[in-house]
């Protein structure tokens, strides 16, 4: 009969395997919508709005995949692994997004790219992102706790991220349609590149644990 820590890590498991589903699922909407958006604005900043939901599209399958094997019964010292390996793959993609905003923000500021047309579909659909994923990061913060997954923490950083980067690309969307102050938005995108690097490093530098043994093999020894 299954003690009742390992029935919590596997409750655990499935909303970590959930929370990661929903939020392909959410993504895929929101990187087509905004890529849409974006070209028939000629707006740079929804289009790259919709870069980043792909790029969380990919770190939501790594952490799906790497929850799905333990789950499905790998043992310890494959699940180790494979925390790792998504952990450095999650917390990979967030110093890249941190570098695709830096530069995408800066060549904003200086002005390169085509001037953007208001888009009312670009306001709703980051407004509603801006709803969202803060509720969906930390439903992920609060499983990663629960599960100690290094992955699924740098994951649900990433989905925080994108609710900064919607409301940051929301308010240049707002204030170029209303004012004209197409320098509004990578301002304040620029902002979060410290946290999201913050963030980052320590996955990326992630150790391993040492594996777990066999009582079996201790008393043989």
């Amino acid at each position: 009969m299954p003690t009742p820590d390992v029935v919590d890590r596997a409750a655990g498991l499935r909303r970590g395997l959930w929370l990661a589903l929903a939020t392909v699922v959410w993504n895929v909407v929101e990187a087509i919508v905004a890529l849409a958006a974006g070209t028939l604005a000629n707006s740079v900043a929804l289009i790259s709005f919709g870069i980043e939901s792909a790029i969380e599209i990919i770190s939501a399958v790594v952490v799906t995949w790497r929850l799905g094997c333990e789950y499905g019964g790998r043992t310890a010292v494959n699940t180790d692994r494979l925390e790792r390996r998504a952990a450095r793959i999650t917390s990979g993609l967030l110093l890249l997004l941190a570098l695709y905003i830096s530069i995408d923000a800066g060549r904003r500021l200086l002005g390169w790219g085509a001037e953007a047309r208001p888009s009312l579909l670009g306001i709703g659909l980051t407004g509603l992102s801006l709803g969202v994923m803060p509720l969906l990061g930390w439903a992920k913060l609060r499983t990663a706790g629960g599960l100690q997954s290094g992955a699924l923490r740098a994951d649900a950083f990433q989905t925080i991220a994108c609710a900064w980067l919607s409301g940051t690309t929301l308010a240049g969307l707002v204030l170029n349609a209303a004012c004209g102050w197409s320098w509004a938005d990578p301002l304040a995108a620029l902002v979060i590149v410290p946290w999201i690097v913050r963030e980052g490093i320590p996955g990326w530098r992630q150790k391993s644990a040492q594996p777990q043994r066999d009582p079996g093999q201790e008393l043989d020894e």
